[in-house]
């Protein structure tokens, strides 16, 4: 499993959202694996739900091998540069067998 949680810059805007979670989809969409988008979520109002991040994505993998493919993807490449670089000040990623 691959998770990503995205600081955002400054505020989140209907362009930037559209662009991170429409590029955030294409990229999810390279290879056969379980994509569960999430963006600018109701993370709820209880004082241990982390509020630091505007955008999420979980990604389910099949195994080693293809989340390590998925990393050097030049869609997952191109996403990184054109969408997460200009927009984010900080991802937060947990991944785990």
């Amino acid at each position: 499993t691959h998770n990503f949680m995205l600081i955002l810059d400054g505020p989140i805007d209907e362009a930037t959202s559209d662009l991170l979670f429409e590029a955030g989809l294409d990229d999810a969409a390279i290879t056969a694996f379980d994509g569960h988008p999430a963006l600018d979520v109701d993370r709820g109002h209880r004082d241990v739900v982390d509020q630091s991040y505007q955008v999420a994505l979980n990604l389910q993998f099949e195994n080693k091998q293809q989340q390590d493919d998925y990393q050097v993807h030049p869609l997952h490449i191109e996403f990184v540069e054109k969408a997460f670089k200009p927009n984010c000040a900080k991802v937060v990623v947990y991944d785990f067998e």
